[in-house]
């Protein structure tokens, strides 16, 4: 989790109708990141779970996203922020998150595609644009996202919505691209700054892109035919 990925939850949580009950796939809070990892902030008041297959920080219940011990169609909206590229069976988590969200729910994940492995346990998978347009075609209504270059974008989103839920207005839509503006950014430091700049003028920019355009973003609403 950074700040640019924080900044995406924050704008579809403000912009758009996202039913209760919440819950949060992937909710351990790993030490020294709690401002940033803490989703359960950005729902304040609102009925919460979070679930994570190791007991800890933000932990209300303890499973496995490919076998969720949750009644179907029980769940309001569900959160699963860099989490899918740790789970083996990523296919049946999707499916987990599809029978427990109700008709009128909202599905928000998030992965990254351009990043180093970090397991925790394991990291399996990376996911493109393309890649979620797939798994989410049962859902009628889709906004996808990605940030970074056009063949190599740090992390692709998207905002999933059910048969029933309430689909973004064009007004709305409007709003989450603002609040993306406003809220999805992760700033290079001086250094950092310094020696890309340094390293596109020596090597050309193409290696220093997923860096240079960290903060580029786009976004697509995409519904069934």
């Amino acid at each position: 989790m950074n700040q640019f990925i924080r900044g995406i939850a924050r704008a579809a949580i403000e912009s758009f109708d996202l039913p209760d009950t919440v819950l949060e796939i992937g909710s351990y809070q790993v030490s020294e990141q709690e401002e940033l990892i803490n989703l359960r902030g950005l729902f304040p008041g609102r009925p919460y779970t979070g679930v994570d297959f190791r007991a800890g920080p933000g932990v209300d219940l303890v499973a496995n996203v490919e076998q969720l011990p949750l009644p179907d169609a029980s769940v309001g909206t569900v959160v699963a922020f860099s989490v899918f590229e740790h789970v083996k069976q990523f296919w049946k988590g999707f499916d987990e998150v599809r029978r427990v969200l109700r008709p009128d729910g909202v599905f928000l994940v998030c992965c990254p595609f351009y990043f180093h492995v970090h397991s925790y346990p394991h990291d399996y998978w990376r996911f493109t644009p393309e890649a979620f347009e797939s798994l989410l075609e049962p859902y009628p209504t889709r906004i996808l996202g990605w940030h970074g270059p056009e063949r190599r974008p740090l992390n692709v989103w998207a905002v999933a919505f059910g048969e029933k839920a309430k689909v973004p207005t064009a007004a709305q839509y409007e709003t989450y691209r603002a609040k993306l503006t406003e809220y999805a950014k992760e700033p290079l430091g001086w250094g950092r700054r310094l020696r890309f700049g340094l390293g596109r003028v020596l090597c050309g920019r193409r290696p220093f892109a997923p860096h240079l355009d960290r903060e580029k973003w786009k976004t697509e609403v995409r519904k069934a035919a």
